[in-house]
């Protein structure tokens, strides 16, 4: 018997407020608030601010790195218990297992074409512009442990090992380690397990996990009240510590990736709102603090909490917005793939390495292969770089190298595209899984579409499915 449906956190004819601080809808609407306490505007003016501190007094950036590192690791603190709850209550919610299993399966269908298609955008994008033409570096004047520094001796894990780290040894020690793929796979199970017992049994389980996941939101609002000081303190560190004058030595490759994000994301706009019918331009407005807080912070992890909250706001089901977008996290960079591959074909046309379309397609495969799972892994795109490299002989390892000083420029380019990319991808899943409220799209993406009486009261019974 499955559970009854619930509408976002609350039962069917409830009154209360909604989670995760979203909309109390039987409230009368208020006076618009100032523009200087808009979180996008005070996470704008951080980014500003530590842009300029870190150019001017670089001295500083070691000091202002712990404030943005203090912040990210405040927001890690409530990932993990975020994710298990939100995941095994959805699963109770929706009562079918076979749903679940028809999600998980239309989020990886979904995730391996996005991340196809990112791949061959980038490997296009290389061969018009040809970012590393002409440069004529020499492997061996490079410095191969600076590589393996920055990748602290880590590896890509083959598939095997692969499948095995997701299964976690110890649940204490997947929630120790904020390993997400292992606490979301111990969540399904959880909400398997709950499911199958029954709602009479388990009701004041649920229920107690439903007053959990409210304590995890509003710890999470107190936190996210201090990420324009985040904010400011990752920027300024990462100006202060590279320069502002980096972007001169790299100029052709940085335009050339910051370009291809930004068609992309054109793309993901236009495809994104066909498949799931929702103005993702319309999304990505309403959540433009979360954007922001993601590009000052070069972490998509310092948002992954937000998300999930912001897409069960605007209609996406529980069991859907915590399935795909923290599995998204590890299988959907779709901005890591698009950098990914424009900078293998800037490391061998520096190198004076031409590639057939033959090579070309081989290497789509392996970075197809090691793109998955990156996140995590210290200097990922190091190592997934090196592993093409190495399987396909196209370069000395060492050759890597020739992009540390450009890598960490590329985080905002990568951030953006990685978090559009897991938006969408759970707005078209949920759209797929009839678990989409297209009522509540319209209410909170179309307000002007909505009449008095749909803003100011509650709606009916949302079915989670």
């Amino acid at each position: 018997m499955p559970f009854p449906q619930w509408e976002h956190g609350r039962n069917a004819g409830e009154t209360g407020p909604r989670w995760g601080g979203g909309m109390d809808l039987t409230k009368p609407e208020r006076a618009p608030a100032r523009w200087y306490r808009s979180l996008f505007v005070q996470i704008a003016i951080g980014v500003v601010l530590g842009i300029l501190v870190g150019a001017f007094v670089p001295s500083a950036a070691t000091a202002l790195g712990i404030v943005g590192q203090g912040f990210i690791r405040l927001i890690e603190m409530v990932i993990a218990p975020l994710v298990f709850i939100v995941v095994v209550t959805g699963i109770v919610h929706v009562g079918d297992l076979r749903s679940v299993g028809r999600i998980a399966g239309k989020a990886m269908t979904y995730f391996v074409i996005a991340s196809t298609c990112a791949l061959v955008f980038g490997l296009l994008v290389g061969n018009l512009v040809r970012p590393g033409a002409g440069l004529r570096i020499d492997p061996s004047s490079l410095d191969a442990s600076a590589v393996t520094a920055k990748t602290a001796g880590g590896k890509i894990p083959d598939a095997g090992t692969f499948i095995l780290d997701l299964i976690p040894s110890s649940v204490v020690d997947a929630f120790a380690t904020n390993d997400i793929l292992q606490v979301l796979v111990f969540a399904v199970f959880v909400g398997a397990a709950i499911a199958a017992i029954g709602p009479e049994r388990t009701r004041p389980l649920v229920r107690g996990l439903d007053l959990c996941l409210e304590v995890v939101y509003r710890i999470l609002g107190w936190v996210m009240r201090l990420s324009p000081l985040g904010a400011f303190g990752a920027m300024a560190s990462v100006v202060g510590q590279y320069g502002i004058a980096t972007l001169s030595s790299y100029g052709l490759l940085i335009m050339a990736c910051y370009a291809a994000a930004a068609v992309f994301i054109v793309v993901l706009l236009v495809v994104g709102q066909l498949l799931s019918g929702v103005p993702v331009w319309r999304f990505v407005w309403h959540t433009r603090a979360e954007f922001g807080l993601a590009l000052g912070t070069a972490s998509t992890e310092a948002v992954l909490p937000r998300m999930i909250t912001r897409l069960t706001d605007v209609g996406v089901s529980r069991s859907v917005a915590g399935l795909v977008v923290p599995t998204g996290y590890s299988f959907n960079l779709d901005g890591a793939a698009i950098y990914l591959s424009i900078a293998l074909l800037f490391l061998t046309q520096a190198f004076g390495v031409p590639l057939t379309l033959e090579q070309q397609v081989a290497a789509l495969g392996v970075l197809l292969l090691t793109s998955k799972g990156m996140a995590g892994v210290p200097g990922s795109s190091f190592l997934a770089l090196s592993a093409t490299a190495t399987s396909l002989g196209l370069f000395p390892v060492a050759g890597v190298a020739l992009l540390l000083g450009a890598d960490r420029i590329m985080d905002s380019m990568r951030v953006s595209v990685n978090l559009l990319g897991n938006c969408v991808a759970a707005l078209v899943v949920a759209r797929w899984q009839g678990a989409l409220d297209r009522e509540r799209v319209d209410t909170v993406l179309r307000p002007q579409q909505a009449s008095p009486e749909e803003t100011l009261l509650p709606k009916a019974t949302t079915s989670l499915s």
